[in-house]
This record gives structure tokens, C-alpha cells and sequence, in this order.
């Protein structure tokens, strides 16, 4: 039996890891939101029940079901069962939340990056085209969030060099949610 996960963020973006057997694949009755935990330093997205909601993602296998490497690039994350729509119909897989309880409003001291943004947004242009890539930011909730802007000197550690088009579009799609970017984060007190 394979083992599989529902990427909705950077793990839709092939280019970020190497797990085998990748298919575009939505998620019903979930909602992307941007987070912040005690356990990182920085915003990051994460999935919460949303019933009526639906994201789109990519599914890929976990090899031999050994979830240790994926589990290590998830921490402060849980891992839930759920059952994702392919086009070969559905498929059992885990997707990585953040505990409630957890998730806190990003600030200023703990900003979402843009080399974060850019790379989500790019596995979302590659799997599912322009119009993927515009569901992404409609159906993600958290936008008040500050976005750093580090993109002349990446933070982000699987960040990903965008072409000139990529970049007008996450431009656009920032400036749609009316996204605000910050140049630097506040130092802590």
C-alpha cells in the first residue's frame, strides 16, 4: 500500500523535494491560513477544517510510508488523514496542520516570506496554470499577515529563482489580497 501526502504549499512545488508519483489533487472541506508557532520563527501556511471549502494541491508518495524526513520539514505540524480528488478518483493520504491550539496571527516578528510565497505560488502556476495559481490566493485566508520581502536575498531554504512573468503574476496576486509587504522585521524587544 502507498503512503501519500496532500501538499498545499510549498509541496506542491515538485522543484522543493523529491517524493515520487506527484499528481495535481483538491482537498474538500479544508482552507489554507497563514501561521505562526512558538516552534519557528516565521509564518508559514497551514490547513484548517472548512466545511463547503475545497484547495487545490498535489499528492506524492512517501516512499515505504517513512514519514521521518517529511515529518523533520513539518515539525510543529500534525499529520490527519484525509481523502484527496485526483483524477483517477480519490485517494487516502495525510495532510500536515498546524494544532489550533498552536496557530497563532503572524506579526511583524514573525513575517510570512516572500521567497516562500514565490515558491508555493510557482508549484501552483506548474500544476495547475494561471487559474490555479489565482484560486491559491482566493482561497487562502491570513493576507493582514506582513509579507518580508526578501527576495533579492532569499531566506526561505527551498526558495526558487522565478521567471520575470512568474513574478508579475505573485506580484499581482499579492496586490489583489491586498497583501502588505515589510522590508525588514521588527527586532525583538
Amino acid at each position: 500500500m502507498a503512503h501519500h501526502f496532500f501538499g498545499y504549499g510549498s509541496l506542491v512545488n515538485r522543484a522543493t523535494h523529491a517524493y515520487p508519483g506527484g499528481q495535481p489533487a483538491r482537498l474538500d472541506g479544508w482552507r489554507r491560513v497563514w501561521v505562526h508557532v512558538a516552534a519557528r520563527p516565521l509564518a508559514y501556511l497551514s490547513v484548517e477544517p472548512a466545511l463547503g471549502l475545497s484547495i487545490d494541491g498535489l499528492v506524492a508518495e512517501v516512499p515505504g510510508g517513512d514519514w521521518a524526513a517529511l515529518d523533520l520539514r513539518e515539525h510543529a505540524y500534525l499529520r490527519h488523514a484525509v481523502e484527496a480528488e485526483t483524477g483517477a478518483g480519490r485517494l487516502p493520504a495525510q495532510v500536515y496542520a498546524v494544532p489550533r491550539a498552536e496557530a497563532l496571527a503572524p506579526g511583524l516578528r514573525n513575517p510570512v516570506l516572500l521567497s516562500y510565497v514565490d515558491a508555493v505560488v510557482q508549484g501552483f502556476l506548474r500544476e495547475w496554470g494561471e487559474e490555479g495559481a489565482r484560486r491559491f490566493f482566493a482561497t487562502t485566508a491570513g493576507w493582514e499577515a506582513p509579507i518580508l520581502n526578501d527576495r533579492a536575498d532569499p531566506r526561505y531554504p527551498r526558495a526558487q529563482r522565478l521567471s520575470a512573468s512568474e513574478t508579475a503574476l505573485v506580484d499581482a496576486g499579492l496586490a489583489g489580497v491586498g497583501a502588505r509587504l515589510v522590508t525588514a522585521p521588527a527586532a525583538a524587544p
